[in-house]
């Protein structure tokens, strides 16, 4: 009797987000250096339309980092219509999906961190709700609000302080009422609401305590603070921009103490 043996199955690739920090090659972290010197890795980057560079390709590309034979831009546009960004994850997930079957390992470049705000949450969910037997990573890396606290020699918090991380987008209301309640907002994709943003920040008195930060750690950032901030008002600004405002005002509730000391 003649017998048969199949071929092996080839084994699958890993989709690997790749943290790059905010935009100075110096915060990549060693990790993520680690997986741009890989020869065996295929490259992706997310990019907002067709004309518009990768910010995350970028920033390799000024750290010197050697390009691999294939590496491929996956189109994320910049909107909430629910179906468009649908299709745009499916696309980029049955794109990524050819190398991860084929055992090829993908690295997403994702700049900030990977975790936070990022496309690759998106991008990971959707490749496995296709093949569940694909498996992630993510390295992580230095956020965009703890870069720009750093360069401007300003703390994030200290001591007990309270701090909230709110994308600009759910409105001056929003902000207003989260304010009471935190002594550190931070305030991300600000550049739809800059004009309604300062006109409060001036009836609030919170001008002298905020910072702006464009493109933190880009060769051209860009940081305006306090009384000069109304300079901005009509001006354009970076998709990559946040304020950090720090909330004098702040009245803080009973506090629990001692709660770490052993009896």
């Amino acid at each position: 009797m003649n017998s048969t043996t199949s071929a092996p199955t080839p084994a699958l690739g890993r989709l690997i987000g790749v943290s790059l920090g905010p935009g100075d090659p110096g915060l990549i972290t060693r990790a993520a250096w680690a997986q741009l010197q890989r020869t065996d890795a295929i490259w992706t980057y997310p990019t907002r339309s067709t004309k518009t560079p990768s910010y995350a390709l970028d920033i390799v590309l000024r750290a010197q980092a050697p390009l691999p034979a294939l590496h491929q831009s996956l189109l994320f546009p910049m909107t909430h219509d629910g179906d468009k960004l649908a299709r745009a994850w499916l696309r980029a997930a049955e794109t990524v999906l050819l190398w991860l079957h084929a055992g090829q390992d993908v690295l997403f470049l994702v700049e900030g961190d990977a975790s936070t705000y990022a496309t690759f949450g998106h991008l990971a969910r959707t490749v496995q709700a296709l093949d569940e037997r694909i498996g992630t990573e993510v390295i992580a890396g230095v956020n965009s609000f703890t870069a720009a606290c750093a360069a401007r020699g300003l703390p994030l918090a200290e001591q007990d302080d309270t701090i909230a991380i709110v994308p600009a987008a759910y409105g001056i209301d929003a902000v207003d009422r989260l304010l009471p309640d935190f002594d550190t907002l931070v305030l991300m994709k600000v550049k739809p609401l800059m004009d309604a943003l300062i006109a409060w920040l001036e009836q609030r008195g919170l001008l002298a305590h905020t910072q702006f930060i464009e493109r933190v750690g880009a060769p051209d950032e860009r940081c305006v603070a306090g009384v000069d901030l109304p300079a901005l008002l009509g001006t354009k600004v970076s998709y990559l921009s946040l304020m950090i405002i720090k909330n004098p005002h702040r009245i803080r509730g009973e506090r629990i103490k001692g709660c770490l000391k052993k009896s």
